[in-house]
């Protein structure tokens, strides 16, 4: 999610450019140019920014070292693995290069080198050499490693990166050649796979380019993507514009439905959760708050979430109703993406989404009713708990989360994406999911037997940052806990 959260920066600089000049896209107005430049210095450079970023973001203490090293990995790789380079090293004509090599610079070898540079610090961060090489122990080892490293995984995608290029392109070309319907299983299956954080992987396949769809960056591309052949009017965009309906008003919708039919003494409680989680969802996007809400309570009600989705992203993409977004399908991409050239009917998808606010009410509504599904204030008495139990305060939140998750001693690793704790325990059966929940929490993934995800939305970030700079010495006794 690091290289991710930088897309808002490029959206807002694009956004703003079109806006300005949206007949000439930059000929007209210098401002504009300067903007939409700017904006694309960020989408043409994506694949180096998920290697410094994955990096990073993987990296034990989020450390510049691991930056680097990422950075570097990927120079190694690319620059081996260009065109040029491997007809030299291979011994072949130019013209005999698989032109595989042609697309090395991706997202999947920047997410790949930067995987690989954050274990490499990792492991090795640490490490103490002999007093001659003093100066090369610890951080600095890392990009010495990690540009080796950047050797070996040259040598063997010089001999599997076409098939596995292949393979990409095969896949993204079978979704592809199903139009408007494969748009719709690809939303359905990026729903369903929320729970475990796998839609990230599904992701960039679509979104990026890692199979040559590349759909954000050629929609924020507008102008220059048409000139270059690589993007479509009415096209781009068809794996994003469907989840504006869904986001903006399909959740809200199933917000509301959970608030009327909770239990009357509950309504109060379950409001201020629901309200800012259907706003979070309309005005950025970020759907994880209000998704986690429902979906262990009600996994029914979750299935049917996706298959709305799926159903929403179909008649966008069928309609050719096109929006584009650089961070989520909120109101605020939505209002940016508005003067691209690239959006097609996009004010249509505010049409499609009063339709699908009144769909998730009513479907949602039914169904807790009828098979009294346990949604938030709708819980049994004794498993009703208060999302404003816990302290207010960040670094008090941040004590009595530690305490529920079994203090400093029973916690390996503390990581933290847009919305979730990522946690290695332990011991994991010290980990208090009742008590976690009324801590405000939305929902609790265990994944294995050591791994945790805490789902905190928006605070997930700054409750860890928060959990860390605890002392592993301080006494937790004295905190209160709901």
């Amino acid at each position: 999610m690091v290289p991710v959260a930088v897309l808002p920066a490029a959206a807002i600089l694009m956004g703003i450019g079109y806006w300005i000049d949206p007949n000439g896209w930059g000929a007209n107005s210098a401002l504009a140019a300067f903007l939409i430049k700017a904006g694309a210095a960020i989408i043409d450079n994506m694949s180096v920014l998920f290697a410094v970023g994955v990096a990073y973001g993987m990296s034990k203490d989020k450390d510049g070292a691991a930056a680097l090293s990422g950075f570097v990995g990927f120079l190694v790789v690319t620059t081996l693995l260009a065109p040029g380079a491997v007809a030299q090293i291979q011994g072949i004509d130019p013209s005999a290069v698989p032109a595989a090599f042609g697309k090395i610079n991706n997202q999947f070898v920047g997410i790949l080198v930067g995987i690989v540079s954050a274990e490499l610090y990792n492991r090795f961060s640490s490490v103490e050499l002999h007093k001659a090489l003093a100066f090369f122990s610890g951080k600095r080892l890392v990009p010495i490693l990690t540009s080796v490293a950047g050797i070996v995984i040259a040598g063997i995608l010089m001999f599997i990166w076409p098939s596995i290029y292949g393979g990409l392109v095969h896949f993204g070309e079978s979704i592809q050649g199903m139009g408007s319907v494969g748009a719709g299983i690809y939303a359905f299956f990026n729903r369903l796979l929320i729970p475990v954080g796998l839609h990230h992987a599904l992701n960039s396949v679509f979104w990026f380019d890692v199979a040559g769809i590349n759909d954000i960056p050629n929609f924020l591309g507008g102008a220059k993507s048409i000139a270059e052949g690589t993007a479509t009017p009415g096209i781009t965009g068809m794996y994003q514009a469907g989840f504006f309906p869904i986001m903006m008003f399909g959740l809200p919708g199933a917000a509301l439905a959970m608030y009327h039919t909770a239990k009357a003494k509950n309504k109060e409680r379950v409001a201020s959760l629901l309200l800012a989680a259907g706003f979070a969802s309309f005005f950025t996007g970020v759907t994880e708050p209000l998704e986690f809400a429902f979906m262990f309570l009600a996994p029914v009600l979750y299935v049917i979430h996706a298959a709305l989705a799926g159903l929403s992203v179909y008649i966008a993409a069928s309609m050719q109703w096109i929006a584009g977004f650089g961070f989520s399908a909120g109101l605020v991409d939505m209002f940016l993406s508005s003067r691209n050239p690239l959006a097609v009917q996009w004010y249509m998808l505010i049409v499609q989404g009063i339709a699908f606010f009144f769909i998730y009410y009513f479907v949602f509504r039914f169904a807790i009713v009828k098979f009294n599904l346990k949604t938030p204030g709708r819980e049994d008495d004794e498993e009703e708990t208060s999302a404003a139990a816990g302290s207010a305060e960040t670094g008090e939140l941040a004590k009595q989360y530690l305490k529920a998750l079994g203090g400093h001693g029973n916690l390996e690793n503390i990581d933290a994406c847009i919305t979730r704790l990522r946690l290695t325990l332990k011991d994991s059966s010290l980990a208090n999911e009742k008590t976690l929940k009324a801590l405000g929490a939305m929902g609790v993934v265990k994944l294995g037997s050591n791994n945790l995800q805490v789902i905190l939305g928006p605070l997930a970030e700054i409750v860890a940052g928060e959990m860390k700079k605890i002392p592993a010495s301080e006494d937790l006794s004295s905190v209160k806990l709901p």
